[in-house]
């Protein structure tokens, strides 16, 4: 008599907008995400540091743009990126060292995560503004 195979329900399709994933699924994905917007915004950076360092005439300009409160809005919305990335990052060495592996303490890092990063834009914001 054949063996009988236990049917299982998996999901016909791989729609990540209509399955939930875990949350440290979603730090996860996020950490991937925010290093790929810091890597495409080095040249921008290394632009702002050419051109601060190159007079002091573009130093003051480049410190009244900065001034502007678009340029502003836009660097706290890209403060979150850096933080998250940061704190992720951190939370993966933390893990490669075995620290923080069971589930439930997986979690609750990925949770801190979230919040730390959030915290830290907003005390950017204060900061800045």
């Amino acid at each position: 008599m054949p063996k009988q195979v236990p049917v299982r329900n998996r999901p016909k399709t791989l729609n990540l907008f209509t399955s939930r994933l875990p949350i440290t699924a979603v730090v996860s994905i996020l950490h991937r995400m925010s290093g790929m917007l810091l890597f495409i915004l080095i040249p921008v950076l290394i632009w702002s540091m050419q051109a601060s360092l190159s007079s002091e005439a573009s130093f003051a300009e480049l410190g009244d743009m900065f001034q502007h409160w678009t340029l502003k809005l836009i660097l706290i919305g890209l403060s979150w990126p850096f933080f998250h990335h940061l704190y992720a990052g951190l939370r993966h060495l933390g893990q490669d060292v075995h620290w923080m592996t069971t589930l439930n303490k997986a979690r609750f890092s990925s949770r801190i995560v979230l919040v730390l990063g959030v915290c830290s834009m907003f005390i950017f914001a204060y900061y800045i503004w």
